[in-house]
């Protein structure tokens, strides 16, 4: 193993008892008589029951009709049923009680910047209003209780409100990232049979309009149950518009009544539906219900991040990735304040993201560890010319750290007082299976614990759990926000996750967990390279590169090799001022052998501008492999950067 997971590595954060004091863990902890996180950890996995509705009351979620069950398990453990009886509006919880309430009304509810420097805010009882006249305008087209509505547009105050009058009226959310392309927006509307699209005109990146309603007309026209457009004009670049099927936002909405009835809903009914990639070339989308992903996502911003009441909290992110919804919920169901930024994190240059932190002042900060690496380029200077005493912590996922990247975050931005809460989970999983907490001590890289009233193991090849070694992320117990299935395709979310071990859900990470009893993630268990009968994750090789100061980026895939059935190929994307050499070359490859023994050097070191990634900055191995071995790579539409792969292909 390398430092990625090394036993005996020393912790670098240790919780302060101010910090412990205030945390909605510790509050939530005492409420329960509960002394320890272990005993929670315990007591909220065995009694899954017990745990859901002491959330349910902690983050104060009201329902028209109350359940009269929290979960019946009677269907199996695959298809749980939540919340029985209860009809719940999660929008009520999100917005119109804040905006009800007098002491809430005027608490900021949404904070923006725009790439050109544009702010606006909005308060509970203006974004109330805001919603109200969305979903006034919705009902005002035909559209109602059950109808998809896509939403394909830049990170505005507009899309926040999208999202939520969509689930006022009791449609079903179709989130969908801005840069995906005509193929890739059709085939999750034609899926979920939508009935309207939210779009713009443009978006801006590095002062640059990409055009976006041109994109969303070309995927209409293969989506015959759309009837109606609905465009904001973020850019003001010229566009074509269908008289009858496309309204603009600023026609449409602002002559609605600021009042509009909450439709019922039971809380088991679908509120949204988000697509994830797979490896076939049909994306799965994730069922989420009203009490479902929306409930999670606030647990654990709660418990996690511990969001306060008015605190500001900024994921940098898409709509169309899980933690857009996950930030506007979570965010809204604390009372607490959403930040959203449209635009490029260094441009106009690589102070923005410090910038933004000491303007708004931001008290949660989530990251990737892509970002990071990119920024660390520029030095020091950036971070040190802005004011961050806002900032009280930084979030992460999308992928596993790397050492190097994960310090000089700890060190040089948070000054080793910021933890770093790493976040481990899924679209399916309506957030996270690990977490770092405020309440536990942390090394480099690592997560604190599962999240409370997650039965998370880590498991060998037979399903045994295992501790000091790699293996298997699983789930042993139900939690309210695993997604109830996959739209259209039961059979494949049975097989997905619940075919391996009998009544276990395989998550398709490989983990550990040190002697310390913190956890570790070290990759898609799909992405792993057995190399003479050695079973070795990517991100540990990754690790190895990009400590070299060459090296900014790096993806490790195994291809076939004749004798030693799979041998590595590595893909590195260089630091400014270096140049791809073949003695440089040699010296990577020299470095790996070094550093994981010489049956482990790659067979080949490629040097590219770029490695193929999602929104969310994974990196996408599968695909890389496929290209590089001139493979068909399945389904790319998640790709920001396609031209990536192309590039890859030409390297063969």
């Amino acid at each position: 193993m390398t430092d990625l997971f090394s036993p005996g590595s020393e912790i670098v954060w240790r919780p302060t008892p101010d910090s412990v004091e205030r945390s909605h863990l510790q509050r939530f902890m005492q409420q329960h008589g509960i002394a320890s996180y272990a005993e929670l950890q315990e007591r909220s996995t065995q009694d899954v029951a017990w745990f859901t509705d002491a959330v349910l009351k902690y983050l104060d979620i009201q329902f028209r009709h109350p359940y009269s069950q929290v979960v019946d398990l009677s269907p199996g453990i695959q298809r749980p049923k939540w919340c029985v009886g209860g009809e719940l509006n999660i929008v009520y919880n999100c917005v119109d009680k804040w905006a009800a309430n007098r002491e809430t009304r005027e608490r900021k509810a949404l904070v923006w910047e725009g790439e050109e420097g544009t702010t606006r805010s909005l308060t509970y009882g203006e974004l109330s209003s805001e919603v109200n006249r969305c979903a006034n305008a919705l009902r005002s087209l035909g559209l109602g209780k059950g109808d998809g509505i896509g939403i394909h547009m830049p990170m505005t105050p507009e899309i926040c409100i999208a999202l939520l009058a969509i689930a006022k009226i009791g449609g079903v959310i179709l989130p969908l990232f801005s840069g995906y392309g005509a193929a890739a927006i059709a085939s999750r509307l034609s899926d979920a049979r939508a009935k309207a699209l939210f779009t713009a005109d443009g978006l801006f990146r590095r002062g640059q309009v990409v055009p976006l309603k041109p994109v969303a007309d070309q995927a209409i026209s293969d989506v015959p149950s759309l009837k109606h457009v609905i465009v904001l004009s973020r850019c003001g670049n010229a566009v074509s518009t269908q008289p009858g099927r496309d309204h603009w936002w600023h026609e449409l909405i602002p002559q609605q009544s600021s009042e509009a009835p909450l439709e019922p809903t039971s809380a088991e009914d679908v509120l949204m539906i988000i697509y994830t990639s797979g490896t076939t070339g049909k994306p799965k989308g994730a069922v989420h219900t009203h009490c479902s992903f929306p409930v999670k996502a606030a647990q654990d911003m709660a418990f996690g991040t511990d969001v306060q009441a008015s605190e500001v909290i900024y994921w940098m992110t898409d709509m169309g990735w899980m933690m857009g919804p996950w930030l506007v919920f979570g965010a809204t169901l604390l009372g607490g304040t959403c930040f959203v930024y449209d635009g490029a994190p260094d441009y106009p240059g690589p102070n923005r993201l410090w910038a933004l932190v000491e303007r708004h002042h931001i008290a949660v900060l989530g990251v990737s560890p892509t970002l990071i690496r990119s920024l660390i380029a520029h030095g020091e200077e950036p971070v040190r010319k802005h004011d961050l005493s806002s900032l009280r912590a930084f979030a992460s996922t999308g992928e596993p750290w790397n050492p190097d990247p994960w310090m000089w975050l700890f060190d040089v931005v948070g000054r080793r007082q910021r933890p770093i809460i790493n976040y481990s989970g899924g679209t399916e999983i309506a957030g996270g299976i690990l977490m770092g907490n405020p309440v536990l001590p942390l090394k480099p890289t690592a997560f604190s614990a599962p999240c409370p009233g997650m039965a998370a193991d880590v498991v060998d090849a037979e399903g045994h759990s295992v501790r000091g070694q790699v293996g298997e992320l699983v789930i042993r117990a139900p939690w309210i926000g695993m997604t109830r299935g996959f739209w259209q395709d039961e059979q494949r979310y049975l097989e997905t996750y619940w075919s391996r071990f009998e009544n276990v859900w395989v998550h398709g990470d490989w983990a550990a967990v040190d002697e310390d009893g913190l956890w570790y993630i070290l990759g898609r268990s799909d992405d792993t390279i057995k190399v003479a009968g050695k079973r070795i994750g990517p991100a540990e090789v990754e690790s190895v590169l990009v400590n070299h100061p060459a090296v900014s980026e790096a993806a490790a895939v195994g291809v076939p090799h004749e004798i030693k059935g799979n041998e590595i190929v590595c893909f590195c994307i260089l630091a400014p001022g270096f140049t791809g050499t073949d003695a440089l070359r040699a010296e990577l490859r020299s470095k790996v052998a070094t550093e994981m023994g010489k049956p482990l050097q790659p067979g080949e070191i490629r040097f590219v501008f770029d490695l193929p990634k999602t929104r969310n900055a994974k990196v996408m191995r599968r695909i890389i492999r496929s290209a590089y071995l001139g493979q068909e790579p399945g389904d790319t539409s998640s790709l920001v950067n396609p031209e990536a792969v192309d590039q890859i292909r030409r390297s063969r």
